[in-house]
């Protein structure tokens, strides 16, 4: 995992192994990258998030949107080099405090797939705050 902050602009023209991770906690939006050959382990990636968000004592589920706007969890090594490698160009992650995730989980799952996934985007960003 790459841990040192980068601007994700030099990222874009300079390392085009990097992904770039825009994380979303309540109101509050990160950037960082990481690499998308050698991402790490969930564990690293975790500790990474809360750290960025300042949120270190504060149990949180991490979940991303995936390529039809489907909100999935990042909670495994399996997940996590899953989001990372299906991330074009951007991995989009928000981060939820454990006990409102499940509610947004049952929501998420009632949206028709036929909607547009900007709107999918925008609704679970709304809904999962």
């Amino acid at each position: 995992m790459n841990r040192s902050f980068h601007k994700s602009q030099t990222l874009r023209f300079y390392d085009c192994s990097a992904v770039e991770v825009k994380s979303k906690f309540g109101a509050e939006f990160r950037r960082f990258s990481l690499d998308r050959q050698k991402p790490g382990k969930f564990e690293d990636f975790y500790n990474l998030v809360v750290h960025t968000h300042h949120i270190s004592n504060t149990d949180v589920t991490i979940g991303y949107a995936d390529v039809h706007g489907d909100l999935l969890p990042i909670n495994n090594d399996d997940n996590f080099c899953k989001a990372v490698s299906s991330a074009n160009p951007l991995l989009r992650v928000f981060i939820q405090k454990r006990e409102f995730f499940d509610n947004c989980m049952r929501r998420v799952k009632l949206l028709p797939r036929g909607r547009p996934l900007a709107q999918r985007l925008q609704l679970v960003s709304q809904w999962c705050h």
